[in-house]
C-alpha cells in the first residue's frame, strides 16, 4: 500500500513567494548597465527594506517589479506569475507602488475619487466599489476624510491616502519609495503603525536606516547593481565595514546595537 501523503507537509511548499527575482540584469539604451544579476525572494507577508547608495540601481529594480521595465535579462515572478506582457494587468494589480511624493498619485477632486480610481478602472462599480474604498481608507485611518479634496490635507495625510489608493487594488506586494521622507515625528509614527498592521508583503526603498530597522526585520543592500548583502536588518546596520563599503551612514549617535526591537 502506498504511504498516505500528509497534506500539511506539502502545502506550504506549493505556495509561491510573493516576489522571486532571478538573474535580473538591465542596461539602458545609452549603454549604462544598472543591474548585473540580481537574485532574491520575498515570502508572503515579509517586510523587507531595500537599502543602498544613490545610483545603486534601486529605482531600476523597482521598475521591473510591475513591468514598467521589461527588456533586461533574468526573470521576475510575482506570486508565481512571470512579469511580462501575458500577465501585465494582473501583475500591476498585485504590485502597488507608493511614490515618494503623494502628489504624483493624487489627482482627483476628492479623496474618495482618488482611492476609487484604480478599482473603477478595473471594472468595480456600485456597492462593491464603495466597500473597497471604505476598507482601504479605514486601513490607513483616513475614513473621515473621504469627501475632502486631497490638496486640503497635510503632507502626512496625503501620503496615507496615496497608500490607500494602492491598497484599494488589494495588492500582493506594497512597494514604498522613501515612505518616511518629509514626515514630522507624529506622522512618521502613524505611518509605521499602519505598515505594521497590513497583511501584505512590503518592500521599502529607503535611506532612512532607523526606519528600516524599526519596520523591516530583513534588509537587502543593493550596490553597483548587485545584492551585496541580505540579512537581518540590525546585523547589517551594525556591520561597520559593510556600511562603509556601500556608502551607508547612520544618523549621528544612532547605535543599532542599542535598539530593542518590538514585535
Amino acid at each position: 500500500m502506498d504511504p498516505v501523503t500528509d497534506v500539511t507537509d506539502v502545502t506550504p511548499s506549493l505556495v509561491p513567494p510573493s516576489l522571486d527575482v532571478a538573474g535580473l540584469a538591465f542596461a539602458y539604451p545609452d549603454g549604462h548597465q544598472a543591474l548585473f544579476g540580481v537574485d532574491f525572494r520575498l515570502a508572503r507577508g515579509e517586510r523587507v527594506a531595500l537599502l543602498g547608495p544613490n545610483g545603486a540601481g534601486k529605482t531600476t529594480l523597482v521598475l521591473h517589479l510591475n513591468g514598467i521595465l521589461t527588456a533586461g535579462a533574468g526573470t521576475v515572478k510575482v506570486a508565481g506569475l512571470p512579469v511580462g506582457r501575458q500577465h501585465m494587468a494582473e501583475i500591476r494589480r498585485r504590485v502597488g507602488i507608493v511614490f515618494q511624493d503623494p502628489d504624483d498619485q493624487l489627482f482627483m477632486p476628492s479623496v474618495r475619487e482618488d482611492v476609487a480610481f484604480g478599482p473603477a478602472a478595473a471594472g468595480l462599480k456600485g456597492a462593491e466599489l464603495e466597500a473597497r474604498v471604505d476598507r482601504a481608507l479605514e486601513r490607513v485611518g483616513m475614513a473621515e476624510f473621504k469627501d475632502r479634496p486631497p490638496h486640503h490635507l497635510s503632507f502626512g495625510q496625503r501620503r496615507r491616502v496615496a497608500v490607500a489608493t494602492v491598497l484599494a487594488m488589494e495588492p500582493e506586494i506594497l512597494v514604498l519609495d522613501e515612505p518616511s521622507s518629509n514626515l514630522d515625528p507624529a506622522s512618521r509614527r502613524e505611518l509605521a503603525d499602519i505598515l505594521r498592521s497590513l497583511d501584505v508583503t512590503v518592500l521599502m526603498v529607503t535611506h532612512d536606516l532607523p526606519y528600516a530597522l524599526e519596520l523591516c526585520p530583513r534588509s537587502l543592500i543593493l550596490s553597483d547593481g548587485v545584492i551585496a548583502a541580505d540579512g537581518r536588518t540590525g546585523e547589517l546596520l551594525a556591520d561597520d565595514e559593510l556600511m562603509r563599503a556601500h556608502r551607508l551612514e547612520l544618523p549621528f549617535g544612532f547605535d543599532p546595537r542599542s535598539v530593542t526591537m518590538g514585535a
